[in-house]
Parts: C-alpha cells; sequence; structure tokens
C-alpha cells in the first residue's frame, strides 16, 4: 500500500513567525494551493464548539484557511450540521448564536457560518455509496452544494468513538440529524423520560408516517411506521423525544467511515487537524476536562484517514498529564503496561482502529504514512 504524505509542525514559534503564519506554511506546503478554487464554494468544516466548553479551535485558525481560500479565488463558508442530542446547537438559530459567542462571527473569520442541514437538522441530500453499512449516506444539504471540502479538526478524545479526528470531524459531523441517527443506532428515536412529557401533540404532527402515538397525555413513538427522520427531536418543546443508542462502537465507526466517504468523493478535499488542548471529551460537552497530555502540533494531508493515524500515533507518544482522566485511569490500572493506547485508555469501553481499517477497506485512504516535518 502506498504511503500518504502528512506534513506536521510544532507549536513552537519565533518572532519571524507565530503559529498563524505556521498553519498557513503548513497548508502551503501540504499542497492546499494545488486545489482549484476558482469561483467555487468551498466549506470548511469545523466545530463551533458547545457553549460552556472551552477546548474547541480558536476562530483565528479559521481565517487562516478561509483566508487562503480566497486568495485562491474561492468562496469559503464554515459549517457544521445540527446536533442530534439536545444542547446550545440544536437548531441552526441557537447553532449560529453557539458560533458568534464563541467567536466564529465574519469579523474574526473573514467568511459567513452556514448551518449545513438548516433551520431544523432536515435537510439533507441523499448520497447514494453502496456500503456494506449504508446505502445512501444522509449528508447536510448545503454541505453537499459545496464544490470543495475542507476539514479543520480539534483532534482530541471521545467518549463513543476513542478520538474526534478528521473522519469524526467529516462523517458524524457532516450527517443530518437522520445521518446521525443512522450512525449511532437503527435511526430511531424514542420518548426518554415519560414524565417530563406533556402529551401536546408537536411529534404527531410533524411527522408524516404517523409514528408518534399520543396516549393519556403521554406520547410514544411506533419503531414499525418511523422512518428515522429526526423531525420529533426537532419540534419537542421538552426535549424528551431522543435517540436510541443501541449500536456497537464498531458499527458506529464502521458508518462513520462510510459517511466520510460520501462528504468526500467526487470532489476535491483537503485535511488539517490541530492536536492541541487534547481534551477528554468531544467539544460537544458543554464542559472540557484538562488536556490528557501536552499540546503536539498542526497536520495536514489530502488523505484524512492517514492523517488521522499520524495524530494517534503522535498523542500515543506523548507523556500523559498525571492529574487528567488518562492520568488517574493509567494509576488505578496497574497492568497498563508501557505500550497502552491513551484513547482506550481515556474510555475503556471505546476503540478507534475499527473506523481507520474500515476506511482504508473502502477506499477512503490508506493507514500508511510518510510524515513531513517543516
Amino acid at each position: 500500500m502506498d504511503k500518504s504524505k502528512v506534513y506536521y509542525t510544532s507549536f513552537k514559534t519565533s518572532d519571524r513567525e507565530n503559529l498563524l503564519g505556521k498553519m498557513r506554511r503548513l497548508m502551503i506546503t501540504a499542497g492546499m494551493k494545488e486545489i482549484d478554487f476558482s469561483d467555487k464554494y468551498a466549506a470548511i468544516k469545523i466545530h463551533f464548539g458547545e457553549y460552556g466548553n472551552l477546548a474547541f479551535l480558536r476562530p483565528n485558525y479559521a481565517k487562516v484557511m478561509a483566508d487562503l481560500v480566497k486568495e485562491c479565488g474561492g468562496r469559503p463558508f464554515l459549517t457544521d450540521c445540527n446536533t442530534l442530542y439536545v444542547g446550545s446547537r440544536k437548531n441552526a438559530i441557537d447553532h449560529i448564536d453557539t458560533a458568534y459567542m464563541n467567536g466564529f462571527t465574519p469579523y474574526a473569520t473573514g467568511c459567513h457560518v452556514i448551518i449545513g442541514d438548516g433551520l431544523k437538522g432536515t435537510d439533507e441530500t441523499l448520497v447514494p455509496i453502496n456500503g456494506e453499512y449504508v446505502k445512501e449516506a444522509k449528508i447536510g444539504a448545503e454541505i453537499m452544494s459545496a464544490d470543495i471540502i475542507l476539514s479543520l479538526t480539534h483532534f482530541k478524545g471521545h467518549e463513543m468513538a476513542g478520538f474526534g479526528g478528521a473522519l469524526k470531524n467529516l462523517g458524524m459531523g457532516c450527517g443530518s440529524r437522520a445521518g446521525k441517527m443512522e450512525m449511532h443506532s437503527d435511526g430511531k428515536p424514542k420518548v426518554g423520560n415519560t414524565d417530563e412529557c406533556i402529551g401536546c401533540g408537536s411529534c404527531y404532527k410533524i411527522c408524516a408516517h404517523g409514528a408518534p402515538i399520543i396516549e393519556n397525555k403521554k406520547a410514544r413513538i411506533d419503531h414499525n411506521k418511523c422512518v428515522g427522520c429526526g423531525r420529533c427531536l426537532a419540534v419537542c418543546p421538552k426535549d424528551v423525544i431522543v435517540s436510541d443508542f443501541d449500536g456497537s462502537i464498531a458499527r458506529l465507526n464502521c458508518k462513520m467511515a462510510e459517511y466520510s466517504l460520501a462528504v468526500c468523493k467526487d470532489r476535491p478535499h483537503f485535511h488539517v487537524s490541530l492536536v492541541c488542548d487534547v481534551s477528554p471529551n468531544c467539544d460537544c460537552h458543554a464542559e472540557n476536562d484538562i488536556p490528557i497530555i501536552p499540546d503536539v502540533g498542526m497536520f495536514a494531508s489530502f488523505d484524512p484517514v492517514a492523517l488521522d493515524v499520524a495524530c494517534a500515533d503522535a498523542v500515543n507518544k506523548m507523556p500523559v498529564v498525571d492529574s487528567s482522566v488518562l492520568g488517574e485511569n493509567i494509576k488505578a490500572d496497574s497492568n497498563h503496561g508501557d505500550g497502552h493506547d491513551h484513547f482506550h485508555m481515556t474510555h475503556p469501553d471505546t476503540e478507534w482502529k475499527s473506523c481507520i481499517e474500515h476506511a482504508v477497506k473502502i477506499g477512503l485512504g490508506s493507514d500508511q504514512y510518510e510524515l513531513v516535518e517543516i
């Protein structure tokens, strides 16, 4: 298997070049300017951070990427899709508000925010991939409308996927609400806390298939009728309708790889990951714990699979922050040995290699890489 090139630079700076300058040089050296951006729309897929979280990437980095796109004649926009869970990014209005509160305004980044799957997370494009797990990926419509896809990823731990890298940012992040449900489970929502349900019928009114049923002023979802579109999650005024997370980690990882393929196939794509503030959990949390390792550096590649592997290898070579969740888990496990995986040790119920293996299998990229330090 041919090795993919992954370019790397540390966070060390000098009075001649700051971090933003290093990131620009990294992207240019890695070949981003080789893409034909002329009069083309470029979607920059980024995580704006749940309100209350402070580990997300600073908007300054997004501006560097957006400025380079504009310098090459392109029209960039920042994007993400609405969340499946209840939080500050459940719909496009709240999502944009959160992005702005976290600093991702057009004044700071030089481009606009467009939420990929619309106001309620239901604007999607069905992308045929005929995968082992997914036949048609449900991708945010505005993301699929772009001519070019760029990912700018905060590489960190993740409580379900092991780590959140480029594939997580692309696959899970670009899925519509129904797409996210398909990856997490069989795509069927349910009524969680029935005591909080007020039986208002909003879910029934929005459903085209009659799946929600109101009985004794309480709702339930008939899974024989439900198609997993997620509209009921968007309209529930009490947020009691939730996704049923019943899928295995390996299945989630494989679906996420297939969704990443759907996002990237048949158009130019380029990827940058920053391994800093490596929090144990996703930036979807409304809080962030202390990093599990010291900051590493910035990585860039045309191959998102090789990029994730390179970042994971770099993290696993780093010393552990003793007072972090990872440090505490290692102290509690006397059998971890010297070759443990930082991400598995942070969340022992997770693993990330099945995502990489499946991504290689379906032709998204290579798990072999040549690291080029600049």
